[in-house]
């Protein structure tokens, strides 16, 4: 029987993190894959990471996980950088970019942002010649020189839950855990193969959002103000 959780964006959000775990177990499913964006933003990354490690079975790399590994001079982002250890520097560095899994006759992808770079940002809003250029083969997903396209894309980044249906397939994004922007609830999908097709239901968890920015505020997050907005309000600070 295969069921596979889908969660994304945790972003530092521990607590987030937590009651979608437990969610996910309570439903049984045994299978994790996440889709990046495990730091930042949240005042916990490190203690996420150590969480995904032992929960999740695949995990891509997002552009947090990718730009926090550069040198910066941005002490908002060095706030992050001085909190994250070696082992945890050396686990983003080894995540892969993509996913690619074979479910009853279908190629499904999982990637962070777009299937050319984990800092291509695809909207639902986008033109559709856009939307549709989610379902490209490219270098970085070692399949430019496939003939087989996916059918099911997976991915996260924009931390708004959706479903399009196109005659090339289906794309999905499954929202953020950790810094949800549609609802302030933390989001998470399910693929379900266990018959002969395959299904996606999206699945919302509330969490102590008070609680986070206690623990937040007691570990001296910069932006307090932004935390608050996004995980309370849905209101996004780059808007």
């Amino acid at each position: 029987m295969t069921k596979i959780a889908i969660i994304s964006d945790i972003h530092g959000n521990k607590t987030a993190l937590e009651a979608v775990l437990e969610d996910i177990r309570l439903r049984k499913i045994e299978r994790i894959f996440c889709l990046g964006d495990l730091i930042g933003k949240g005042p916990q990354g490190s203690a996420c990471i150590e969480l995904i490690q032992k929960n999740c079975e695949r995990v891509v790399r997002g552009n947090w996980d990718v730009f926090i590994q550069a040198p910066t001079d941005n002490k908002f982002i060095q706030w992050y950088k001085d909190r994250l250890t070696e082992k945890d520097y050396a686990y983003l560095n080894s995540l892969p970019f993509h996913i690619d899994l074979e479910l009853n006759g279908q190629l499904i992808r999982f990637f962070h942002a777009s299937p050319r770079s984990e800092f291509e940002r695809i909207l639902d809003s986008h033109p559709i010649e856009k939307r549709l250029s989610m379902f490209e083969n490219s270098e970085i997903t070692n399949s430019i020189h496939y003939d087989k396209l996916p059918d099911i894309v997976f991915y996260g980044d924009i931390h708004t839950t959706f479903l399009h249906t196109y005659r090339k397939g289906i794309l999905c994004n499954v929202g953020s855990v950790g810094n949800s922007l549609d609802l302030t609830s933390a989001s998470y999908a399910i693929l379900d193969g266990t018959q002969s097709n395959n299904a996606i239901q999206f699945i919302r968890v509330d969490y102590d959002r008070e609680a986070e920015l206690k623990m937040a505020e007691e570990l001296g997050l910069p932006q307090l103000d932004k935390y608050y907005d996004e995980i309370m309000l849905g209101k996004y600070r780059g808007a």
